[in-house]
């Protein structure tokens, strides 16, 4: 019986400066989109979309810019999952000590709908919602209660799923107010971020943290709250990230170091997987299924991807997570 089913989301371009650090990142819309669709080809359910200045490869907000990556993905593919980015326009680069209101260079901050424009235009199926301010570095993203409910009721107007966007504790602890104010429904979709600097670290301690905040319903505090959850890490140990969604609250899928992103067979796979192909599915679904009832045994995932003969195996240790 299947606690979970996994999904690989990939954002195929961000909005660091990754463009001055490697070449191969895409730039134009054109190049955007297709780096997407070749995810979705590769294996990846769900497509992460940032845009960028097509002249100068800087981050953009520019609603035209996701409107030509939205339409060219849409035109070649209907079954691809799209997330557009809702957290563009927060950032804030404070003057010098004497004067910290004369923002320095790269300040962008907006309203509310102004962030999400893009996304209440389009209306993908997903739009990040980051739940909370936050040092990145020494630069600061700013958000506010009052702004995230704004932004909150504006996607559930659309029918647009938030994926909530958490940094560290006391975000998911906002997001919790949102969902027990029904502004935010169930089951919930929380994104891990891990790794930026002064935000939670990218480590597994961490993640379990994050991971048991954000499973408990707000105001009752032993209850098991409907959910889902993905961790992104901006760290060189941390290679796949997983989007776990379980289909029912127990048992729970187990959390921990994962021991490899192995490509090899384990041992005996027949005994521990059980692979989840429904009816007319994609073959880049995947099945999560607990090798057994001892503590020792690994959560062992087995990922699908469109080539047959290209099997992911990923295998976690269960006691961490138990």
């Amino acid at each position: 019986m299947l606690a979970s089913a996994v999904f690989i989301t990939c954002a195929v371009t961000g909005s660091g400066d990754s463009v001055r650090k490697n070449a191969h990142v895409p730039v134009t819309p054109e190049q955007i989109a297709t780096s997407a669709l070749e995810a979705h080809e590769a294996g990846a359910a769900i497509v992460h979309v940032h845009v960028r200045d097509p002249a100068s490869g800087a981050p953009s907000r520019d609603p035209a810019l996701f409107r030509e990556v939205f339409e060219r993905i849409r035109a070649r593919n209907r079954e691809v999952i799209v997330n557009l980015t809702g957290g563009m326009g927060g950032d804030l680069i404070l003057g010098p000590d004497e004067s910290p209101l004369d923002f320095g260079r790269g300040t962008d901050f907006v309203g509310p709908r102004e962030r999400i424009a893009h996304i209440i235009e389009l209306e993908p199926e997903i739009g990040s919602l980051d739940c909370g301010s936050l040092n990145f570095d020494e630069s600061l993203y700013g958000t506010t209660p009052r702004y995230l409910r704004s932004m909150a009721e504006a996607y559930r107007s659309k029918r647009i799923r938030p994926e909530i966007e958490v940094f560290e504790l006391g975000h998911i602890e906002l997001a919790r107010q949102l969902m027990a104010e029904g502004l935010i429904e169930q089951p919930a979709l929380f994104q891990l971020c891990l790794g930026i600097k002064y935000g939670a670290p990218a480590t597994a301690e961490a993640m379990q943290a994050m991971r048991d905040e954000a499973l408990v319903i707000p105001r009752v505090r032993r209850a098991r709250a409907r959910w889902a959850w993905t961790a992104a890490a901006a760290a060189a140990a941390i290679v796949v990230g997983l989007t776990l969604h379980p289909t029912r609250p127990d048992p729970e899928p187990a959390v921990g170091r994962a021991s490899s992103p192995a490509t090899g067979l384990p041992a005996r796979p027949e005994r521990d997987q059980e692979v989840a192909r429904g009816p007319g599915g994609p073959p880049h679904r995947a099945a999560v299924k607990r090798a057994s009832a001892t503590e020792s045994a690994p959560l062992m995932v087995k990922i699908l991807t469109p080539d047959p003969d290209v099997v992911i195996y990923w295998l976690i240790d269960a006691k961490e997570g138990e």
